[in-house]
């Protein structure tokens, strides 16, 4: 069978491929999506969206737990685990079916199959049917990631969980450990715990969501141990004995190793870049870690060969992917093409409290020798947030002292995944604290808070 050629090749139809593939196509380029499972990738069939249908549910059983507080009453409030699954996977088949239409809608062609590129500017896939051959000047690298195991820990879909499992769990944990407080750590350690299991989050390093603002850390660590969580920080899960129904930890902290009966353990730490078997060795590819070197323009160094997304490194987000894709896509078809800043890309944490941040924490703006000047503003000085019954929060905001320029924002609380967008345009913009101070921001909403931490860092602030 003759070779079919294209003006691109997408390997992967996550948020990375599929975007760049829509935006390619939407250039005039004769654009073919490969895939091997599932169009929308992890995000939409078992990250992203399905987590956020989960904690949505988790979410209104809290609200209903709290009806009194509103002057309503609820009574034998309960959930049934299968319903939540299924309305979860609900959602994920009903984005990821749209992906389809819009591939389709743009005239996008897809291939469903296992990709090899044994030469430049070829592709060889592994169908149902047989094998298929493409060619093309340029080919886009977006294979995503998945969940990293360590020896010892590994998921056996029983006891042991990656998220996958956690998504479609075989029964509720009564006692739960978790591996890792990064977003999937913590975000199944808020779901699970919400609903009632007794929770136990173990992180290696000196703090929970390591890489958030110490002070947010700090915060969300108080806010989880209120809620009945127990939070271990720096130890390590060193050996996991399994038997009929539980499973003994071997947790060791500060030198001594603990023992801890669970009945299930996820694990969520981090990922591994999908580079395996696609050839990309032979062809000249560095790889660093299981994720491909590029870059700002995501070029891999081999001619007409780029990679976006998880595969081509931190931060492993799917915004950033698809921004990614579409700045790839530009590229090729001769656009004025933006290359994506990692420290303006958001970062949301879907936890009870919500966690939000862009740019640079506090200890970063002064590691690299900023001067500095620190805003802040709780939850509990908002009307809007005290009406909502989401008085624990904050609001944190980070300016360079020379030049007004806004270095870094972070929050927790009630819907900061969203007002986290706010601080995102203003550091596109360039936009100094002038700037946010004279923005006339609606009252009541939580968003004012954001105008108040702005005034704090200038000694201006109005209600607090």
């Amino acid at each position: 069978m003759a070779a079919q050629s294209y003006d691109l090749i997408v390997i992967g139809a996550g948020p990375g491929g599929y975007v760049a593939a829509i935006r390619a196509a939407q250039l005039g380029l004769k654009t073919v999506v490969v895939e091997r499972e599932h169009l929308g990738g992890i995000c939409l069939n078992w990250g992203c969206i399905p987590t956020k249908a989960l904690l949505r549910s988790s979410e209104v059983f809290h609200l209903m737990e709290r009806a009194e507080d509103f002057g309503l009453k609820a009574h034998k409030i309960g959930y049934d685990l299968d319903a939540v699954v299924k309305r979860s996977r609900g959602v994920a088949g009903q984005l990821s079916g749209g992906i389809g239409h819009l591939l389709k809608k743009n005239k996008v062609a897809v291939v469903m199959g296992e990709a090899t590129i044994p030469a430049k500017g070829k592709v060889s896939v592994k169908t149902e049917k047989g094998t298929e051959e493409l060619t093309a000047k340029n080919i886009i690298l977006a294979t995503g990631a998945r969940a990293r195991e360590l020896p010892g820990l590994e998921a056996d879909g029983d006891l042991v969980w990656t998220y996958k499992h956690a998504l479609q769990p075989p029964r509720m944990p009564k006692k739960l450990l978790v591996i890792g407080s990064g977003a999937i750590g913590i975000e199944f350690a808020s779901f699970y715990n919400t609903l009632g299991a007794d929770t136990t989050v173990v992180e290696v390093m000196d703090r929970v969501l390591p890489v958030e603002d110490a002070e947010i850390s700090a915060f969300a660590k108080k806010a989880f141990t209120k809620q009945g969580m127990t939070i271990m920080e720096k130890a390590m899960v060193k050996q996991l004995d399994r038997a009929k129904g539980k499973v003994t930890a071997h947790i060791e902290v500060k030198g001594k190793v603990e023992k801890h009966e669970f009945d299930t353990v996820i694990s969520a730490v981090g990922i591994v870049g999908n580079v395996e078997n696609l050839g990309l060795e032979a062809l000249g590819v560095k790889i660093d870690r299981t994720h491909v070197v590029t870059d700002e323009y995501c070029r891999t160094g081999v001619e007409g060969l780029y990679a976006i997304g998880d595969i081509a490194g931190a931060p492993w987000l799917a915004h950033k992917a698809s921004h990614e894709g579409v700045m790839v896509a530009d590229l090729i078809a001769g656009q004025h093409a933006h290359p994506v800043k990692p420290e303006s890309i958001a970062g949301c944490t879907y936890c009870q409290p919500q966690v939000a941040s862009v740019g640079y924490t506090e200890a970063k703006a002064k590691e690299l020798g900023y001067d500095i000047k620190v805003g802040r503003f709780p939850f509990i000085g908002n009307g809007k947030a005290i009406a909502l019954g989401e008085p624990e929060g904050l609001i944190k905001t980070v300016f360079d002292a020379k030049t007004g320029e806004l270095l870094g924002a972070h929050m927790i609380g009630a819907e900061v995944t969203e007002l986290i967008q706010g601080y995102v345009v203003g550091r596109q913009l360039e936009t100094t604290e002038e700037d946010l101070m004279n923005t006339v921001f609606p009252h009541p909403t939580l968003s004012e808070m954001m105008h108040e931490s702005v005034l704090d860092a200038y000694d201006r602030v109005i209600h607090m």
